[in-house]
């Protein structure tokens, strides 16, 4: 089954083909580093590191980009605020950005630009807009002729009339057209700036993208993502820039993930519910964090809540118990295949990986994804309940359970083979206790399991555990 995603320019699921075979050139609009990020800026990041993974796992070369927008007004103001410069403060911001990503295990891009770094391929950009007649200068400012592109306004389905009509002229405008937008500023006292044919100034927002897009990517990518809120302006600016550059069409696949709220109300600082993404995983897990993330399609908008955290939570110790008990049933199974049993669980096991593929290949369906990492946890459960179970099958479910929890960024194996080594050296103590008929460090240890939500359980094969 092919791969089909939702593209918002259609507003129709399609077919993924990439421009070329076998390598996808994937670009996903990052953050003004001028703070730390809150959770909602953690959506996209976690969303389309899924899909980046997902793509890999389907057999794809990925090139994966993402920009950091290093000079902006809110970073030129809180520079000010904190009597430091633009570049220390957006160093800072960066290495905590890419800090509270790596805490929700977001694989790091193949390439980071940041914008200045990027200032001369900016200029040029520039430079060629103004030579084809879609840009002009005026008062050392440059702006982008929006009724130059005849499409514009293609992606966030907004006719360029109806645009025309609902924008406002400010005082002293010096635009030709109210719709027209920024692509250089001319400098003003004290901030930072660049010399440019237009004089000393700093990029526009939009700007940037096309510019690292191309740079890094060439003149069409594949797929081009963000949330929701970037659709318009930003991703309609993008696509009428870089268009009109290079003669092109820009992405052929355009994704964005819907937002995240709060216990029902819109995050703001005013409601008092703005909350830091690092502040979060410290109290959660980053791993409970992604996993809450993917738990809905991200077109969807989802609820932040204490409540939401903990029914994840309980979701997530499913699909690790499950992962662990294989490991502690592995001890006891016997190497040989019982009659019987190795043909039908092979089938099993293989029919739920098809089903894992088919709802991934569904337009990045992480919910159901999440579901078949439930039923692959039951169906491990219950094979593991039999006298005689063969390694290969256990190892089987094991890999699996593990191979599509990679695939969502989920990791089981090492915090599953640190717990599993701690209780298992407590439930031997526990049976040596027994033996030496020493009851209260016995009853002692059990009282500790239990407090670390661990069921003991007597079976033929040996003590058995499981979480609560």
């Amino acid at each position: 089954m092919s791969i089909r995603l939702y593209n918002t320019m259609s507003r129709e699921k399609e077919t993924f083909v990439p421009l070329e075979e076998g390598k996808v050139k994937m670009y996903v609009c990052g953050p003004t580093v001028y703070n730390y990020i809150h959770i909602g800026n953690a959506r996209p990041a976690i969303v389309f590191d899924t899909l980046r993974r997902y793509l890999a796992y389907k057999g794809y070369e990925v090139t994966f980009v993402q920009n950091i927008t290093d000079v902006d007004d809110k970073l030129i103001r809180k520079a000010n605020e904190e009597q430091t410069t633009v570049a220390e403060l957006a160093d800072r911001y960066t290495v905590a950005y890419n800090q509270d990503l790596q805490g929700v295990n977001v694989l790091p891009p193949d390439i980071q630009p940041r914008v200045m770094n990027t200032i001369p391929e900016i200029i040029s950009f520039i430079e060629g807009l103004i030579e084809k007649g879609f840009a002009y200068e005026s008062e050392g400012d440059v702006y982008f002729r929006t009724n130059r592109f005849n499409e514009y306004g293609k992606l966030s389905h907004q006719p360029l009339d109806d645009l025309q009509a609902g924008a406002r002229i400010e005082v002293n405008e010096k635009k030709e057209n109210p719709l027209d937008f920024a692509l250089w500023k001319a400098a003003k006292p004290q901030e930072i700036s660049w010399e440019s044919p237009w004089g000393a100034g700093r990029p526009g927002w939009h700007i940037e993208c096309s510019a690292m897009a191309l740079r890094f990517l060439g003149e069409s990518i594949d797929i081009h993502a963000g949330g929701t809120d970037l659709t318009f302006p930003h991703h309609e600016n993008e696509i009428a820039q870089s268009e009109c550059f290079t003669g092109k069409p820009f992405a052929r696949y355009w994704m964005h993930n819907a937002m995240l709220n709060i216990d029902n109300e819109k995050m703001s600082k005013s409601l008092g519910n703005f909350l830091l993404a690092r502040d979060l995983i410290a109290k959660y897990t980053g791993q409970l964090i992604r996993f809450f993330m993917l738990s809905g399609h991200y077109r969807s908008p989802i609820n932040f809540s204490d409540e939401m955290l903990e029914q994840a939570a309980n979701g997530l110790d499913r699909i690790k118990n499950a992962y662990v008990n294989l490991g502690h049933r592995l001890n006891t199974a016997r190497e040989e295949e019982p009659n019987g049993l190795a043909q039908e669980q092979a089938q099993l096991i293989e029919s739920l990986r098809k089903r894992f593929e088919e709802e991934m290949d569904d337009d990045l369906n992480t919910a159901n994804g999440i579901t078949v990492l439930f039923d692959i946890a039951k169906e491990a459960n219950l094979y593991t309940r039999h006298d005689n179970v063969g390694a290969t099958e256990i190892k089987a479910y094991r890999q699996l359970l593990e191979e599509l929890s990679s695939v969502l960024g989920l990791i089981l194996q090492e915090e599953a083979t640190l717990l599993d080594e701690e209780i298992e050296l407590l439930i031997a103590e526990r049976t040596e206790a027994r033996k030496a008929r020493n009851f209260a460090r016995s009853d002692e240890i059990r009282d500790q399991l239990q407090e670390m939500g661990i069921i003991l359980e007597d079976t033929p094969q040996g003590i058995r555990w499981r979480r609560k």
